[in-house]
């Protein structure tokens, strides 16, 4: 049975930064593409940025590019995403999915696993 755990979640100021974690059991996470999505209040599931088995990296959204950075650790069988600058904007439960073959989507019906999220809210 596959089980993605997020953690690292947490209140932070603006312009703080914050590494949130994905641990998997019952899946080699670098086996497939991976990927972190956000939730914010009121808004729909959206893709931040992936990475594919290959170790090629995709980030969809705008405001993430330059800020967020996807990574893994093999030998851990964990995936982080490491947040930057972090604004009110930013707010958001955070998911880790797992998709079943090598590559990563944009669309969150793609990926058969999820993490239940961790919460990361930016406020002053």
């Amino acid at each position: 049975q596959v089980q993605l755990v997020e953690s690292g979640g947490g209140s932070v100021q603006p312009g703080a930064s914050l590494r949130v974690s994905c641990a998997a059991s019952g899946r080699t996470l670098s086996n497939f593409g991976m990927a972190w999505f956000r939730q914010a209040p009121g808004k729909e599931r959206a893709f931040v940025t992936g990475i594919a088995r290959s170790g090629s990296i995709t980030t969809h959204l705008n405001a993430a590019k330059g800020r967020f950075t996807i990574s893994r650790d093999e030998a851990k069988n964990m995936v982080y995403l490491q947040m930057n600058s972090l604004q009110p904007e930013d707010t958001a439960v955070y998911y880790c999915a797992s998709s079943e073959n090598d590559y990563i989507y944009f669309s969150d019906t793609q990926y058969p696993y999820w993490g239940k999220g961790t919460l990361v809210t930016v406020s002053s």
